[in-house]
C-alpha cells in the first residue's frame, strides 16, 4: 500500500522508511520527515535531473519503485520480495484466453538496483534476498 511506481526504461527500487514502525499488531506509524520523506524526494529529484539532461543517459530512461519500509526490518524484506515476484512466473501457469491463445503479459521490469535502506540490519536482510535473484 506504500509504494512510488515511475516507469522507464531501466528501473531503480529504492526503500525508505517513510513511516516510523507501527504499534503492535501495526506495522506502519506515523511519517517520519526526515529520514523518510526527505531521502524520497532526494531519490525522485535525482531522477528528474538525470531523465531531464539528455546527455546523461540518451534515448534512455530511469523508472522507480519506490516502498516504504516503516522502519521495521520484516516489513522491508516483505516490500523486497515484491521486487522479485515480477520477475517469477504467475502462480498456476501461464494459462490461456478464451479463444486459446497465450496470454500477453508485460515485459518483466529491469530493476537494475536498489537503493536503501537506511538501517544496516534491514539492508543485509534485503540484500541476502536480493542477491540469489541476481
Amino acid at each position: 500500500p506504500h509504494a512510488i511506481r515511475l516507469e522507464g526504461d531501466l528501473t531503480l527500487g529504492g526503500l525508505f522508511p517513510v513511516h516510523s514502525r507501527g504499534p503492535a499488531g501495526v506495522p506502519c506509524g506515523g511519517v517520519k520527515k526526515e529520514k523518510g520523506i526527505h531521502r524520497l524526494e532526494a531519490m525522485l529529484y535525482a531522477l528528474d535531473r538525470v531523465n531531464g539532461d539528455p546527455h546523461v543517459l540518451p534515448n534512455l530512461t530511469l523508472g522507480a519503485r519506490i516502498l516504504d519500509t516503516c522502519s521495521r526490518d520484516t516489513y522491508a524484506l516483505e516490500q523486497a520480495l515484491s521486487f522479485v515476484r515480477s520477475l517469477l512466473p504467475p502462480e498456476g501457469g501461464e494459462g490461456t484466453c478464451p479463444d486459446g491463445t497465450p496470454p500477453r503479459r508485460p515485459p518483466p521490469e529491469r530493476l537494475v538496483g536498489v537503493i536503501g535502506a537506511s538501517a544496516s540490519s534491514v539492508s543485509i536482510m534485503v540484500a541476502n534476498v536480493l542477491r540469489l535473484f541476481s
